[in-house]
């Protein structure tokens, strides 16, 4: 079953990232990545930046070939960019595990990718190779596309989701608490024997849905 996570990384942790820098207002939104032959040519957006000085800056990398813009429009124009793609980690770890970019906005600090992948396995183990790459990823979101109605809650029913937030507004999980299951209980009108299972149920909803398990040995 396939799942799309979401998440940022910062422009300086992958060789893409470091080519594509930007400035100020700027910002560079991936179109695609285009296989051609053994290489993978990417095709993006830079929006609010001055053509000449992006692709000197650009074509400075030593891993860049060239690049080329294909269309110009006022605050836009459209690029294709000839690189070694072996030089970047994160790119790499996605192909590797078949991940496709469903979208990517890079700013001058940040990039926001959307990545699909057929498995929570392959997601796993791309968030491995991030890992041992000293790619910091955060994860902002991992949904089931198979299952829209339950995207807004990650798995969770909205019994489990009212309770799991209004636990976290209350304080329940700070330390010290701010407050207790009988308090949380009094809210909704249910035992603290009740709360207390929906919480843990909550949880073990949320994990689940969200992060790959494996298979305990026993």
């Amino acid at each position: 079953m396939s799942v799309i996570v979401e998440f940022r990384v910062s422009s300086e942790d992958f060789e893409l990232g470091r080519i594509l820098s930007v400035k100020g207002d700027s910002t560079v939104e991936l179109e695609t990545l285009v296989p051609l032959g053994d290489a993978t040519v990417p095709l993006f957006w830079v929006h609010n930046a001055s053509r000449d000085s992006f692709v000197e800056g650009v074509q400075q990398h030593p891993t860049v070939e060239e690049a080329t813009p294909i269309d110009e429009f006022d605050d836009r124009t459209l690029f294709t960019l000839e690189w070694d793609t072996n030089q970047d980690a994160l790119i790499s770890a996605l192909q590797a595990n078949e991940g496709q970019i469903l979208n990517a906005v890079g700013t001058p600090s940040t990039w926001k990718f959307e990545v699909r992948f057929s498995t929570h396995e392959s997601l796993s183990v791309f968030s491995t190779d991030c890992e041992a790459n000293e790619i910091g990823l955060e994860v902002t979101r991992v949904y089931n596309p198979s299952e829209p109605d339950v995207q807004p809650w990650y798995g969770l029913t909205e019994p489990q989701f009212e309770a799991l937030t209004l636990a976290i507004g209350m304080g329940y999980y700070d330390i010290p608490r701010g407050c207790t299951t009988k308090e949380l209980a009094d809210e909704f009108g249910i035992s603290d024997q009740a709360v207390t299972e929906r919480l843990r149920r909550a949880i073990v909803a949320l994990v689940g849905y969200t992060i790959p398990m494996v298979e305990s040995k026993r």
